[in-house]
């Protein structure tokens, strides 16, 4: 008796040790917010998955859309989403307005302004009478979302050039690929266009760009990825892990070698041939680090910007609010 009670003890013992090794080896979940196919990592990510050494080990990655990255915020405070894929302006606001003190930008996803390289556009009509910023007083403008980066960076030009928000023109929402439907039929006078849709051909013959976001941030941090601590913490070796990933990922799809194929994986997501993504990942698009490290002095004024115009109450410190070491792991690991 004594016998087969030891050998139930274990027995059970084993059962306990290789329960608590699967649950230990299960893969985490992490669920990475994109708004724009092709322009943000998310979607293209998962298509060179092969490329992953962790993928499906350590991590699993969803990629989950949203509208604007302002929708984002609640999606981190009640922790449906792990990577927030923040703007500049919405990183203010998640902080100081939705208390999220915990948040932490761990790594870059493009960057606006970049010397050489493309800046977001605004655009009317070449028969629409505006020649120039002052001439959009009393007109409407179409911004993603209120809010968001794009909407923001439009605002601080219209500000420089003495037109304020409410005051002097009118704030319409629509989605990117509708921006040019909306020109068309005159139901805003100036619209926002990001890549890939500043390329529509009928911005090309109807439309002119009357400026570029650069005219009110200058270089922008535009969007970057954020974390929260405590999840950091709790999952640090599956978050490298990831990085190491993307990063890895992100480089295939900057060498110039890759281009065509980079292009037919872009073609699936947006519906259109490969050979109109001549400007994907060159110097016609938005500027993405290959170490996948931010620019926080460009995302400092790019806060700064936020508090000038009313959208926070008071400017702090971006270095307090970042974890660079996970990407610079990352990185170290690649070399």
């Amino acid at each position: 008796m004594r016998t087969l009670k030891s050998i139930s003890c274990v027995a059970a013992a084993v059962v306990m040790l290789f329960g608590a090794i699967a649950v230990q080896a299960a893969p985490v979940k992490i669920r990475l917010a994109f708004v724009v196919p092709v322009a943000n990592w998310g979607p293209m990510l998962a298509k060179k998955k092969d490329l992953a050494k962790h993928w499906g080990k350590s991590y699993v990655l969803e990629a989950v859309r949203f509208l604007g990255t302002p929708p984002m915020i609640t999606a981190m405070a009640n922790n449906e989403l792990e990577i927030a894929n923040f703007a500049y302006s919405t990183f203010g606001l998640a902080i100081q307005n939705a208390g999220l003190s915990d948040l932490r930008v761990i790594a870059d996803e493009f960057q606006d302004g970049v010397p050489g390289y493309f800046s977001n556009r605004y655009i009317v009509r070449k028969d629409g009478g505006i020649n120039k910023i002052e001439d959009l007083k009393g007109k409407v403008l179409a911004t993603n979302a209120i809010g968001s980066g794009i909407d923001v960076a439009m605002k601080a030009g219209l500000k420089k050039h003495g037109l304020i928000d409410k005051r002097d023109y009118t704030v319409i929402e629509a989605p990117f690929p509708t921006m040019a439907a909306l020109l068309k039929d005159k139901k805003a006078d100036l619209v926002s266009a990001v890549m890939p849709f500043a390329l529509n051909p009928f911005f090309r013959d109807h439309g002119k760009v009357l400026f570029d976001q650069t005219e009110g941030l200058g270089r922008s941090q535009f969007v970057f990825w954020v974390m929260r601590k405590p999840f950091i913490d709790k999952n640090r070796a599956a978050i490298v892990d990831l990085m190491e990933d993307v990063i890895r990922i992100e480089r295939w799809y900057l060498d110039p070698k890759n281009h065509a194929e980079a292009a037919k994986i872009a073609s699936g997501f947006l519906k259109v041939p490969p050979e109109r993504f001549g400007w994907l990942f060159t110097k016609k698009d938005n500027y993405r680090d290959p170490n996948g490290m931010p620019d926080l002095e460009a995302l400092q004024r790019n806060v700064d910007t936020t508090v000038d115009l009313g959208i926070i109450k008071t400017g702090f410190d971006v270095k307090k609010y970042s974890d660079l070491s996970i990407v610079q792991e990352a990185v170290k690991r690649l070399k």
